[in-house]
């Protein structure tokens, strides 16, 4: 690909890499459109089990690139709808979704890692949804995704102010799940990556994919989802797996079974 490097580790796990260093992996057209190429991918392919976004060379994105492209033939409303297609195909990826943040993540670059499912982020990694200083409104999902996160007010002020936040700020205020030493950050995550690669698949994504629904939905719709995805993986052989390792005290090998 032009714009990210897509690796397969061959137990599982696909680390899809925004690769414009020169620019701090702001997000050009063609980067829009090999994301969405690629989390399509990730989320048909029966091999993968956890993706990990990240970006290269000290940054994980920039936001999107305001450079003129020249493309005259996108409006802009179809080009920000575009977008938001891509935010939402990363959304709905069946699988678990690590972001793993070094250096900045601002405008369209934090709403995607906040589009992942679990954040981990170098020590001097920062955050801000800079858009009110561009004279920009929201988007990539930033509008509802943030009041979940961190509350209505909190996410006022993130957007209203448009404040760089540190990563320490960020786990703070539950943006991000884990901050680590930059030196031990490939390692970290790597672990995490690994421990999700060898979990059940058909367990982890019911878990996900409800998890996700409740958040818009009551208790009795969360109540009924988790007796159908029970119903589910209780009849399923990576269940059966787990029961007879536990008996013979060994590590569980699941199949997405």
């Amino acid at each position: 690909m032009e714009t990210l490097i897509v690796e397969r580790n061959g137990n599982g796990i696909v680390t899809v890499t925004l690769n414009r260093p020169e620019k701090k992996n702001a997000i050009s057209m063609p980067m829009w459109a090999e994301l969405g190429e690629t989390f399509r991918e990730v989320a048909e392919s029966k091999d993968d089990r956890v993706m990990v976004l990240t970006g290269a060379e000290g940054a994980f994105c920039a936001g999107a690139d305001l450079t003129p492209d020249g493309d005259a033939d996108w409006h802009q409303l179809d080009r920000m709808q575009y977008y938001g297609w891509v935010g939402l195909a990363l959304h709905e990826i069946p699988k678990p979704v690590i972001a793993k943040v070094n250096g900045v993540a601002v405008g369209a670059g934090l709403n995607l890692a906040l589009g992942c499912d679990l954040i981990v982020a170098g020590e001097s990694a920062r955050f801000c949804e800079i858009f009110a200083r561009r004279g920009l409104a929201l988007d990539l999902g930033g509008s509802w995704l943030l009041p979940r996160l961190v509350g209505l007010h909190k996410a006022k002020e993130l957007a209203l102010l448009a404040e760089m936040l540190s990563a320490e700020e960020a786990e703070r205020i539950g943006i991000v799940n884990r901050v680590v030493p930059d030196a031990e950050l490939d390692a970290f995550v790597d672990g995490w990556a690994n421990r999700l690669a060898e979990g059940p698949p058909l367990a982890l994504q019911l878990s996900k994919r409800m998890l996700t629904s409740a958040m818009t939905g009551s208790l009795s719709e969360a109540l009924h989802t988790e007796a159908m995805a029970q119903s589910v993986t209780s009849t399923s052989k990576d269940t059966r797996e787990a029961m007879i390792a536990f008996f013979e005290k060994r590590t569980p090998v699941f199949h997405g079974k």
